[in-house]
């Protein structure tokens, strides 16, 4: 039987993270993880160079049912301090646009230093173990593939369903059941969006097209890259909105930001009005799309000949497409995971379990996720050095 102080269940961003923290505490920490490598989100994160945090951390850019809850671990570990850290490992990293920072060299840089870090705080990892029952009787006893395991306190840092092929479960939200925990129902978020059979078949010439664009749900607007795929529409603007986005509703894209469309249009109307409507649209944007977007509007002749409605409909495909999704790609390209364990049954400084003292529950597992653009990483590095410090 292995007795430790702290058994912290997910050896990713998060549960390394507390593991460090809580072993610099002179606690006996165990980390077990079912995978065979750990933190493999980490590995494939920003195209394999980690965007490991961002500059504009702010409560509005993550989604929660208390989007609140999350400031008081990021107030108290912010990006600075992960920063600080990078500096201290000795990794070379760099801006991208949006306040996005990201590792020079490979993302297993980051990985490494992880788990250095925490067999040097006097932390152990145990790899390619399953758990199986979870208890508590004044201590937690585990039931593992290496025998069972006695903590004082648990740490649950498994994670979301978010790309199941890299192991993802729905173990931590068993847990929390387990233990009375409400759980805000969990579903995929920073994900593709796909359509119906015949608007999916009208964007399949467009397939492999990047543009800039505003996308927008309500009153939420991003404007970043959209990619035209053979499946629908993806691309840093739309793994955004699919976030907000909900089924039967529509969503609206801006395919022309940076101007005014109508005065365009008419710029255009007097400069190439003998042109057919899509060959014209050639000179403000992609041909694919320009083509394209007169076919949606409905508008195949010369764009002198069109009638004010048809003119007023080309406005409208052109400035603000409107676009109902009928799903999204699901848990096998999903970023993330949104909803989780319900920030009431949790102490937002500790992260504790209000309900069952000495079990945590940090990362991707809680109701918190954060936009794209390496805030789910800070809010792992913010919610794992919080229950570092007391578990």
């Amino acid at each position: 039987m292995e007795k430790v102080d702290v058994a912290i269940l997910g050896a990713g961003a998060a549960g390394l993270f507390a593991g460090i923290e809580a072993a610099r505490r002179g606690r006996r920490v165990l980390v077990i993880d079912h995978a065979a490598k750990p933190a493999e989100k980490i590995r494939i994160s920003g195209g394999g160079r980690c965007n490991f945090t961002n500059l504009g951390i702010a409560p509005e850019r993550f989604l929660s049912e208390n989007p609140r809850f999350a400031m008081s671990a990021l107030r108290r570990y912010t990006q600075s301090d992960f920063i600080a850290r990078m500096n201290g490992w000795g990794i070379a990293w760099h801006e991208k646009t949006l306040g996005q920072l990201f590792c020079d060299g490979p993302a297993t840089q980051v990985v490494d230093a992880l788990c250095r870090d925490l067999v040097q705080a006097g932390g152990r990892l145990w790899l390619g173990c399953t758990v199986g029952q979870v208890s508590h009787d004044g201590a937690f006893r585990l039931e593992t593939a290496r025998g069972p395991v006695v903590a004082q306190s648990l740490v649950v840092a498994t994670g979301g369903k978010s790309i199941p092929k890299m192991g993802a479960s729905g173990f931590g939200y068993d847990l929390a059941r387990q233990f009375g925990l409400r759980l805000i129902e969990p579903r995929a978020g920073l994900v593709p969006l796909t359509f119906s059979d015949a608007l999916r078949d009208s964007m399949a010439t467009l397939a492999g097209l990047s543009i800039e664009a505003v996308v927008s749900f309500g009153k939420t607007r991003f404007r970043e890259g959209l990619l035209f795929t053979h499946r629908g529409l993806s691309g840093p603007s739309i793994l955004q909105i699919s976030s907000y986005w909900r089924e039967g509703a529509p969503i609206r894209v801006n395919l022309m930001p940076d101007r005014d469309v109508a005065a365009a249009l008419a710029g255009l109307r007097r400069s190439a009005g003998a042109q057919l409507a899509g060959n014209s649209l050639a000179a403000l944007m992609p041909e694919r799309m320009a083509r394209q977007a007169a076919v949606w509007a409905g508008t195949p002749g010369r764009l002198a000949d069109l009638t004010g409605a048809e003119m007023r409909r080309l406005v409208d495909v052109l400035g603000g497409w409107e676009v109902l999704p009928m799903g999204t790609e699901g848990w096998r390209t999903a970023e993330v995971t949104l909803g989780g364990v319900d920030t009431r049954d949790l102490d937002s400084r500790s992260m504790e379990a209000r309900a069952v003292p000495g079990m945590y529950f940090i990362g991707e597992v809680v109701d918190v996720t954060g936009w794209l653009g390496g805030y789910n990483f800070q809010w792992a590095w913010s919610s794992g050095w919080a229950a570092g410090q007391v578990a």
